[in-house]
């Protein structure tokens, strides 16, 4: 009897064991996947890193491009793999989930050793602690910046699409436009920093200070949660004012269009700098533009009525309340004339288009908070992720005079902000209390003899004084702007430097008003009293 009861156990534990191993590799199959998923998803994080940095070429050249481009295949061999596993065990076949766990278990094991040769690519390439994409203006005085707060040599890069250390980028539609050769500003003469009277940045101060120019070099990707960068209808004599290459291109059509016709589309900034310079050249110059007056963001229309008029006596023609709708080339491709919507056409041997520009944010959709066209940043140029910082034309930030949130296209504003950008970085490392930016918005031009600066805010009444005569040889008058009955902003023309640091002064303060007759009868001697 005993003999039959231990042949009974016996054969139990013949016929179970095999049933609770595969019970076992059932369990270790289940674990093993989800080990197996989780070292996949971090793979793919290395791979997506190195294929990123490898396409922004932000490397010293000791990445073996060949062994990386063997790595990154057999990736997306053993990821085929696993997605065979993956359909496998969604069958829910037990011994089919069972006979796979040996195979799961091999891919583990290959999935560690990739991810350890994937990290160590990762620890070729160069990387810094601090990156500026874009070579504006702002670059090159964050650059000043960070090194006045003790950047150490190889923490800080600079990309740019240009092949040219930062400058100071109004020049292109001022003195780079000039006819005499020997007054025409050319490079190295306006790099950053001397359009605020610093001294000039020249690529090898970059050097020396161990920054890194990564110029040529076009973003056309980013990925900010892994801190990675991709690089990324127009006829011959069209021209586009906003690089230095653009700039060099419209300097040689002007060589050999001479005495010829040209085209301003648009009547802001650009539009009106330009048709100065062509006229200067001595081109028959045509403004196009489809506002009842030029600069209307800024200008009132008395104070755009003296400049048109101004503009028309140095023989400039001006065509307002309709826009380009196409253009005529001839059989070399070179622009011939412009189609206006009303029907007419002009003669045309250079077009220049000065209609502005967005700023660049898509490379940074759905990864930044934006506001009102820009990336919104804090009082420090924080944005909603944590260690990326906008300044300049893209950043939207608040104004504490009017406690409200701007976005300031204007080159003393890309200056000023990427100088604090870097202080508020510095403060952030070190602990250091910084005051929050606090900026009064600032804006000038100068064309012919003419040159004006405003200080603050256009909003309200406006009241206009002092000569306003075109035909004066040197011109002087100005305006105010009055909201809830202060004075919150301010236009001089033809200012000495103390009276337009009186204008800002006062545009600044706010003072109160009484009498606004009185403001009217001593125009600019009222700002002089502060």
């Amino acid at each position: 009897m005993a003999s039959s009861f231990n042949f009974v156990i016996g054969s139990a534990k013949f016929i179970f064991a095999p049933i609770e191993r595969c019970l076992n590799c059932k369990r270790n199959f289940d674990e093993n996947m989800k080990v197996l998923q989780k070292l996949l998803k971090e793979l793919n994080t290395v791979k997506e890193v190195i294929e990123l940095r490898l396409s922004a070429e932000i490397h010293g050249g000791t990445m073996q491009t060949e062994e990386v481009k063997n790595w990154l295949d057999d990736v997306q061999r053993i990821k085929t793999e696993i997605e065979i596993i993956e359909c496998k065990a969604k069958e829910k076949k037990f011994l089919s989930r069972v006979f796979l766990g040996k195979m799961v278990e091999e891919k583990v094991v290959e999935l560690k050793a990739f991810l350890r040769k994937g990290k160590a690519f990762l620890g070729m390439v160069k990387s810094f602690k601090y990156i500026i994409v874009g070579g504006g203006v702002a670059a090159g005085y964050a650059a000043r910046e960070f090194d006045r707060q003790g950047l150490k040599p190889g923490q800080l890069a600079i990309i740019s699409k240009e092949a040219v250390a930062p400058y100071e980028r109004p020049t292109l539609s001022k003195g780079y436009l000039n006819p005499n050769p020997k007054a025409a500003a050319r490079l190295p003469e306006f790099h950053v920093c001397v359009g605020s009277g610093g001294d000039r940045l020249l690529p090898d101060w970059y050097k020396e200070k161990g920054i890194q120019l990564i110029l040529g070099t076009e973003i056309v990707k980013v990925n900010l949660a892994l801190k990675t960068l991709v690089e990324g209808a127009d006829a011959k004599n069209m021209f586009y004012l906003r690089e230095l290459e653009d700039a060099d291109k419209l300097v040689e059509s002007i060589k050999m269009k001479k005495y010829g016709k040209a085209v301003i589309i648009g009547g802001g900034y650009i539009g009106l700098e330009v048709a100065a310079a062509m006229s200067i050249n001595d081109f028959d110059v045509t403004m196009v533009y489809p506002d009842p007056w030029c600069m209307p963001r800024l200008f009132t229309p008395t104070m755009a009525a003296f400049y048109e008029s101004y503009y028309e006596n140095k023989g400039i023609k001006i065509i307002k309340g309709t826009v380009s709708v196409g253009f005529n080339a001839n059989a070399n491709g070179e622009v011939k004339g412009v189609k206006l919507k009303d029907g007419r056409v002009l003669e045309a041997d250079i077009v220049v288009v000065g209609v502005g520009a967005r700023p660049l944010t898509a490379l940074f959709k759905g990864q930044l908070e934006e506001d009102k066209g820009g990336i919104k940043t804090d009082g420090f140029f924080k944005t909603s992720m944590p260690g990326v910082y906008a300044v300049g034309d893209v950043a939207t930030f608040p104004i504490k005079l009017y406690n409200e949130m701007r976005r300031v296209e204007h080159v003393d504003h890309a200056r000023k902000s990427a100088k604090h950008a870097v202080k508020a970085i510095k403060a952030n490392e070190t602990g250091k209390e910084l005051e929050e930016y606090d900026y009064l918005p600032y804006f000038y031009s100068r064309t012919f003899e003419l040159s004006w600066q405003f200080y603050g805010d256009n909003v309200g009444e406006t009241l206009f004084f002092r000569d306003d005569n075109p035909l004066s040889p040197k011109p002087k008058f100005g305006s105010y702007w009055i909201k809830d009955g202060k004075i919150v902003g301010a236009f001089l023309e033809g200012g000495t430097p103390e009276e337009n640091k009186a204008i800002a002064k006062v545009s600044r303060l706010n003072p109160p008003l009484e009498n606004l007759d009185q403001l009217k009868k001593e125009g600019l001697s009222f700002a002089s009293k502060f």
